[in-house]
C-alpha cells in the first residue's frame, strides 16, 4: 500500500523505521509545523520532520488541515500516531482506506491527550496500544489491533512510552494486513474513560497527601511538564521519588538528609526519598548533590 504518517512525538520513529524496511510504499510524513524551543527559542523540527530528513521521506507540514487537500488523495491510507491535530471528516474520507490511530492505551480506556500519563497517575497495572480507525468523534473509532503491556513500578512516562513505541510495529502490521484482507474493524465496547492533558498546574505536589499518589504523579508528569514544589520559595521540580526504606516520623513537606540520601515526610506519618530534582534555574541533578549545596536547617519543608 502507499501509506502516509501523519506524527510529531518520537514514539512515532519504530513504526517508521519499520515501514521503510515493509513491503509498503512510505510516501511521505506529515507533522507539525517547526516551533521555538530551547532558551534561545530557535525554530526546532518536529522529531518525525528530523526524521524524514535523515531518509529522505518527503515532509510536510501543514498550517491547516486544508492544506493536505490535493496531498493524500494519492494515498491508499494515512496512519495517525500523536500528531496532535484534529482532523475534520472531510479529510478522514480522502485517502482510499481513510485514516488509522495508533493510540497508547486500550481502548476505550483513557481517550484523549495523554493515556500514557493519566494511566500512571492513577496506579494503572496495565495498558497497551490500540489500532482503530479514526471517525469524527475522539478516540472512538472502531478498533482493529490492540495488544496488552503490563506497567513496571518503577517506570515513568518516558519510559512506559518507549516501551509503547516499540510494540507500534506489530500492531500496525497487523492492521494493515487486516485492511489488505478486506477485514472490518471491531466497535468499541466497555466503559470508557478520558485522558485530557497535563496542565503545569496539576504538577504541584500536596505532601500531605499517601506515598503513593505522590509517587504516580512524580512519575505521570516525567518529563513534562514535571511535578514540582517549592523550596525557600523558588520552584523545584521532583523528577524520581520512591518510598523510603527509612522509618522517619517527618511532617507533611518536611526535608532532610543524611549526606546520602534525601527524605520528605508526606501523609500518613510516612516519607519519601527523592531521588533527582531540578532546582530553579539549573539542570537535572541527584537529589543528594542539590542537598549538599542548600544545607538544610532543622524543620525546613518543601511546599
Amino acid at each position: 500500500m502507499r501509506i502516509g504518517v501523519a506524527a510529531t512525538p518520537t514514539v512515532a520513529v519504530p513504526t517508521l523505521d519499520w515501514l521503510v524496511n515493509s513491503g509498503h510504499t512510505l510516501v511521505r510524513t506529515i507533522t507539525v509545523e517547526d516551533k521555538p524551543a530551547g532558551r534561545g527559542r530557535t525554530l526546532s523540527a518536529s522529531p518525525v520532520a528530523q526524521w524524514s530528513q535523515e531518509h529522505g521521506v518527503a515532509c510536510l507540514k501543514p498550517k491547516s488541515s486544508s492544506e493536505l487537500l490535493g496531498n493524500i488523495e494519492d494515498l491508499d491510507l494515512v496512519i495517525t500516531i500523536g500528531y496532535g491535530v484534529i482532523l475534520p471528516e472531510s479529510i478522514l474520507s480522502l485517502p482510499k482506506n481513510g485514516f488509522i490511530n495508533l493510540h497508547f492505551s486500550l481502548l476505550p480506556l483513557y481517550r484523549g491527550a495523554a493515556p500514557v500519563q493519566r494511566a500512571i497517575q492513577n496506579g494503572e497495572t496495565q495498558t497497551g496500544v490500540t489500532v482503530f480507525q479514526l471517525d469524527k468523534g475522539m478516540d472512538t473509532g472502531p478498533i482493529y489491533v490492540s495488544a496488552q503491556q503490563n506497567i513496571d513500578p518503577s517506570w515513568r512516562s518516558s519510559e512506559l512510552l518507549e516501551v509503547l513505541s516499540h510494540l507500534g510495529p506489530s500492531v500496525i502490521q497487523e492492521s494493515l494486513d487486516a485492511i489488505e484482507a478486506g477485514l472490518l474493524p471491531y466497535k468499541q465496547i466497555g466503559a470508557s474513560s478520558l485522558a485530557s492533558k497535563l496542565n503545569v498546574e496539576e504538577g504541584a505536589i500536596d505532601w500531605k497527601d499517601k506515598e503513593s499518589t505522590v509517587i504516580n504523579l512524580v512519575r505521570a508528569f516525567y518529563p513534562q511538564p514535571c511535578a514540582y514544589s517549592f523550596f525557600r520559595k523558588e520552584k523545584i521540580k521532583i523528577t524520581k521519588i520512591s518510598a523510603s526504606v527509612q522509618e522517619l516520623s517527618l511532617a507533611p513537606g518536611e526535608i532532610v538528609t543524611d549526606g546520602k540520601s534525601v527524605y520528605v515526610g508526606c501523609g500518613s506519618n510516612t516519607s519519601l526519598e527523592l531521588l533527582s530534582v531540578i532546582p530553579s534555574g539549573k539542570a537535572e541533578m541527584k537529589a543528594a548533590d542539590w542537598a549538599r549545596g542548600a544545607r538544610f536547617t532543622s524543620g525546613e519543608k518543601l511546599g
